[in-house]
């Protein structure tokens, strides 16, 4: 098998079906971020990407509308649809709503 065919030994990823854009807001500071993430990527990976921009991110419960996510889970599993198709058939600019993740500080004193 030549090289460039081999999946194990060099496949790094795989190529997502589709990015969405969310917003992280800080309950504490009332800080926002915008981060576009892959539709398969689980709560825990996108708090791993997180991490640069707040290392005690792992310190907050992730909540949507009052309910805790579930790490383990992507968006669409934790009923945080994706909504694009329907916001465009009404000419609403995507960027005009973004679905937001609130964090709330546990104070569990980690130290990073």
């Amino acid at each position: 098998m030549p090289w460039w065919k081999d999946p194990i030994k060099y496949m790094i990823g795989s190529l997502t079906g589709k990015t969405r854009k969310i917003k992280l807001i800080n309950m504490l500071t009332k800080h926002e971020d915008t981060l576009e993430v892959a539709s398969e990527e689980t709560i825990n990976e996108i708090l791993d990407r997180y991490l640069e921009l707040n290392a005690h991110a792992a310190s907050y419960t992730w909540k949507r509308l009052g309910k805790v996510l579930a790490m383990d889970r992507n968006l669409s599993q934790n009923d945080i649809p994706d909504e694009t198709e329907e916001l465009l058939e009404l000419g609403i600019d995507l960027e005009d709503y973004i679905p937001a993740i609130h964090l709330y500080f546990d104070d569990d004193l980690t130290i990073a």
